[in-house]
């Protein structure tokens, strides 16, 4: 049975390691004489790696050597081919007379700080001190939610990151055009936003290792603006469509009015169609009483607006009114122009028959 291998006994084995610590390093660790030289203590340079990677310590050894250990802080890792740490990332890759090294799997914050190789020889000991800095990649842990505000509102948005390096932290609008914003703070100020400050805004953090990115959406309330009507003519018996357009947040609602009577969908051969920002108000056989004005109303939460159009009567030309030309009158007993051009249209015509007969 091994000297640690009863628990009756394992205060024995605390004695044992507690002297061959001592022995390998002394109190008090660099512990330097005189006549030692300043070459006997090395410091390394530092070993930056990122969160999650892996690192090798090495450290030189020598013909003269004869017990040698790796420490972090106050804690020992190594002790030679013993393993101290009951850190399983911990584990020992080399050990000869060249070099005594020593591997940190999935390195993580708690990790960084200094690390000594600690070497007894026959004269004296000597140390080699490296300190490992750990970088963590940004990550966004605090961003605004998408909100939703009434034109010339006051607007914060926050975006909060952590990391090593400490992150940068920078703005944009993505939608509806791309807009960078000098500001590089958590917080970005939009005082008194207007409906063209709406869309998707972008949080960046960056820092040395990688960058992360986040967005939210910013929804801008306001009334109803209608776009002036265009009126419509139309012959009688055709279908006819009068259009309405208006910008609102949120989208308006639609009603359509004839003088102070307001038009149901489907009544009397009307339909009224709604698609988005777009009202249409269709006849689909257009009878004499049609003609007329006809008023649009956009409605939201937040107001209303209205517009004015007009359905009037388009009359087709007939037969006789092309053959009279565009100087023709209604009463034939009228002098003037158009009967000039009438009577020069008819012998215009007979000139072309009279050679057929």
């Amino acid at each position: 049975m091994s000297v640690c291998g009863d628990f009756a006994v394992s205060w024995r084995c605390l004695v044992l390691l507690s002297l061959r610590l001592l022995f390998l390093v002394p109190a008090g660790l660099p512990v330097r004489s005189q006549g030692d030289s300043q070459s006997d203590n090395k410091v390394m340079d530092n070993i930056t790696v990122r969160q999650g990677e892996t690192v090798f310590l090495r450290c030189p050894q020598g013909n003269a050597v004869t017990h040698t250990a790796w420490l972090n802080r106050s804690s020992i890792l190594y002790a030679g081919e013993d393993k101290w740490s009951v850190d399983s990332r911990v584990t020992l890759v080399a050990l000869t007379q060249e070099e005594f090294t020593i591997k940190i799997e999935n390195v993580d914050v708690p990790d960084e700080g200094p690390y000594i190789c600690a070497v007894q020889t026959r004269s004296r000991p000597r140390t080699t001190s490296v300190h490992i800095i750990v970088q963590v990649p940004p990550r966004i842990v605090k961003l605004s939610n998408d909100i939703a505000v009434n034109e010339g509102s006051n607007v914060t948005l926050m975006c909060f990151a952590n990391g090593k390096p400490e992150p940068t932290i920078s703005w944009r609008r993505l939608s509806p055009t791309v807009q960078g914003f000098a500001s590089e703070d958590e917080y970005l100020e939009i005082p008194a936003i207007s409906r063209h400050k709406a869309g998707t805004y972008e949080c960046t953090a960056a820092n040395d290792v990688s960058l992360d990115v986040q967005t939210l959406d910013i929804i801008v309330n306001y009334p109803p603006s209608v776009l002036e009507g265009r009126d419509v003519g139309v012959t009688l018996g055709q279908q006819g469509v009068l259009q309405c357009e208006a910008e609102a947040e949120p989208l308006a609602k639609f009603e359509w009015y004839r003088d102070d009577k307001r038009i149901s969908n489907g009544f009397d051969g009307i339909e009224i169609e709604n698609t988005g920002r777009l009202s249409m108000l269709t006849f689909f056989n257009v009878s004499a009483t049609d003609y007329g004005n006809y008023t649009c109303v956009a409605v939201n939460k937040l107001g209303s607006a209205n517009t004015s159009v007009v359905l009037y009567e388009v009359i087709e030309p007939t037969s006789s009114t092309l053959l009279q030309g565009p100087g023709a009158v209604q009463d034939g007993n009228s002098g003037g122009p158009g009967t000039h051009t009438s009577a020069c249209l008819w012998l215009v015509i007979v000139t072309q028959l009279l050679p057929k007969f």
